[in-house]
């Protein structure tokens, strides 16, 4: 028997991607997006780490559907920024979700740095969080450098601009199937494997 998960998107792309990840372990779920449940409203991301955003969307919903929930969070580490935007990536120019916004702020804050200071990493926490409160946490990166300039028309967000390490290509360089490879969601949902397996069966 199939039991339900449900994941914390309404991002159709991360849903295929966690249900392509189950399936190749043999993990026969259910899987569906915060969309099948639309009279849930949207979790208020009020933590000051990605795993507590990821903990906090998870929670809600599980205890919103009765069932196992799992929910991910992630941004972009800058080192020379003591790990800034992070929590703030999506909104880092003011407003959530303008990628060139945010971008092109980021580019100026770093355009007196050298090529050498510019290291980088995309971050991922992924939580699977149960209707009687069970929790856990694991995480997955993507290690990197800045670029000076955008380059790359696939993905979203930072892409443009991270080019990962022992690559020549930024991650919107990238084929989507190259990038799901190696990406910090795709290491955190795959680590998540052995929690589902161990919790939901």
């Amino acid at each position: 028997m199939t039991s339900r998960l449900i994941l914390a998107t309404r991002n159709a792309g991360k849903i295929t991607e966690l249900r392509a990840i189950l399936a190749e372990a043999g993990l026969p779920h259910d899987l569906v997006g915060a969309d099948a449940y639309p009279e849930i409203p949207d979790v208020r991301e009020t933590g000051v780490t990605f795993a507590e955003n990821a903990l906090l969307k998870a929670h809600a919903l599980a205890q919103a559907t009765g069932l196992p929930a799992v929910a991910d969070d992630s941004g972009l580490c800058v080192d020379v920024l003591n790990g800034a935007p992070g929590i703030f990536s999506a909104r880092w120019a003011g407003r959530h979700g303008d990628d060139r916004a945010n971008l092109d702020l980021l580019l100026a804050q770093l355009s007196d740095i050298a090529a050498e200071h510019r290291a980088a990493h995309f971050a991922c926490a992924a939580a699977l969080a149960l209707p009687d409160g069970t929790e856990r946490v694991v995480e997955g990166r993507l290690l990197g450098a800045l670029r000076t300039e955008p380059s790359g028309t696939n993905g979203f967000g930072y892409d443009p601009i991270l080019q990962p390490e022992g690559e020549t290509r930024t991650c919107a360089e990238l084929t989507p199937a190259e990038k799901n490879a190696i990406s910090h969601r795709g290491k955190a949902f795959r680590a998540l494997v052995p929690v589902v397996r161990e919790l939901v069966g």
